[in-house]
């Protein structure tokens, strides 16, 4: 996936003019035995400052489980969304939030399609149901990737061609780093949550280390995870 930048989880695609993250999952620091050492809001926020600053986005799109909430949405939650959202209009840019499966209260913070077309076609949609609309690529989230690679865990992103109905599939890490994430080493169609993911061998992890500022591309996991 040549046409895009990869950056802490997120991706910008510059002929759409358009910067997507899946899975935040607001309000899992209230409820998880693990805090982050900034604290869930702080880090959230500042990665989300970082991103808009170095894409200057025309839109953002959220790409579903913006929240990790069920039966009601804590005042911290919402405190957090809210930034984002103004953080985002600071910027000029469009703020979208799709709505994923974590998200049934979402509604009360704000309108929430379940899908959200992009400027160049593509489609963005959580991935926890397939899509009725077509386009010449998606871009989910939904199964947290990650990668094993030398013994250390890495979030990562899956890139596939022609892969649902013809078109291409990106799945998105989780951009909450309270997500361990689901290790696709060993893990085949089946495994995946989506039924954007009938095969993973097809599928290329793509691994990005921002403090080298370098994103490596990987051959397709059914090559690379022989040598894994």
């Amino acid at each position: 996936m040549e046409d895009a930048d990869f950056a802490d989880r997120a991706v910008f695609l510059p002929e759409a003019n358009a910067l997507v993250l899946a899975d935040l999952h607001i309000g899992r620091d209230a409820t998880s035995s693990v805090s982050l050492p900034l604290g869930e809001q702080e880090d959230l926020t500042s990665r989300f400052d970082a991103l808009l600053t170095k894409f200057s986005p025309e839109e953002v799109v959220l790409a579903g489980d913006v929240l990790h909430a069920f039966d009601r949405i804590p005042e911290e939650a919402k405190k957090t969304f809210t930034d984002l959202e103004q953080r985002a209009n600071d910027a000029e840019s469009d703020f979208v939030a799709v709505r994923g499966n974590h998200d049934k209260l979402l509604s009360q913070l704000v309108d929430c399609p379940d899908e959200h077309r992009l400027a160049d076609g593509t489609l963005v949609c959580h991935g926890h149901e397939e899509s009725d609309s077509t386009a010449p690529r998606y871009i989910i989230g939904h199964d947290h990737p990650a990668i094993a690679i030398e013994g250390k865990r890495r979030p990562c992103y899956l890139w596939g061609q022609e892969i649902f109905r013809d078109s291409d599939v990106l799945v998105l890490p989780a951009f909450t780093r309270l997500a361990s994430g689901a290790v696709v080493n060993g893990m085949r169609g089946s495994d995946f949550q989506t039924p954007f993911v009938s095969s993973s061998s097809p599928f290329r992890p793509i691994i990005r280390d921002d403090e080298a500022d370098e994103t490596y591309r990987f051959p397709a996991l059914g090559e690379f995870r022989e040598m894994l």
